[in-house]
């Protein structure tokens, strides 16, 4: 499956100026979520300017030449023979690589919470989420000190019952009926990470190094 960058990136970044063609299968479903929104807390802020900043850098090596910068794979294709030995370390590909790990700790972070992953003594926390989201998407890839950073800010979570409503965007939906509009959501979302990560590891693009 190749993702056309345009309408991918103006989907990640939640903007309404794109309309999607059926036959790709992007970031699209019936539920009215946008990746960004589950990140309004302030525990997730550099996790939110990380993704932000990396849409910006990949958008703006698409705008370069749109028809040669159609699909994310063109993008990695060309960078690939425009740098030489310095790829997959510089460009846009450097960019899509730590979006998808944090579009990755989004997709994990909402399954944990549809699939009612929880701490049994604090059942109304989502640290437990968050935790194993961090772990699985992001972890390997910090530095001690940033592990510890993330750690604090956890202690600033917001409530799952708060967090469900401010996703709700002040809709009158039950818990339940939010749960089922992120599970629709997540269908085709995470299918995409899925395909972006398969690219990155067909290209042998994939790198491993802390920050």
């Amino acid at each position: 499956m190749q993702l056309e960058c345009s309408r991918w990136l103006a989907r990640c970044a939640g903007s309404p100026w794109v309309e999607f063609s059926p036959q790709v299968a992007l970031l699209q479903s019936s539920a009215p979520v946008q990746p960004a929104d589950c990140l309004g807390s302030p525990v997730f802020t550099p996790i939110k300017a990380d993704i932000s900043g990396n849409i910006t850098k990949i958008k703006a090596v698409y705008d370069t030449n749109p028809t040669k910068f159609r699909t994310l794979q063109n993008i990695l294709e060309v960078e690939k023979e425009m740098y030489g030995a310095e790829w997959p370390k510089v460009g846009a590909t450097l960019a899509l690589m730590w979006l998808k790990r944090g579009l990755r700790f989004i997709q994990v972070f909402l399954q944990s919470i549809c699939d009612g992953e929880r701490d049994e003594n604090h059942p109304n926390l989502i640290r437990v989420n968050a935790t194993k989201a961090y772990e699985m998407a992001l972890k390997k890839y910090h530095g001690w000190i940033v592990q510890k950073i993330f750690q604090a800010a956890l202690y600033a979570a917001p409530y799952k019952s708060d967090f469900l409503k401010a996703l709700s965007k002040g809709q009158n939906v039950t818990e339940e009926e939010c749960l089922e509009k992120i599970r629709l959501f997540l269908v085709n979302y995470t299918a995409t990470i899925d395909v972006i990560y398969e690219m990155y590891t067909r290209m042998n693009a994939e790198l491993n190094y802390k920050v």
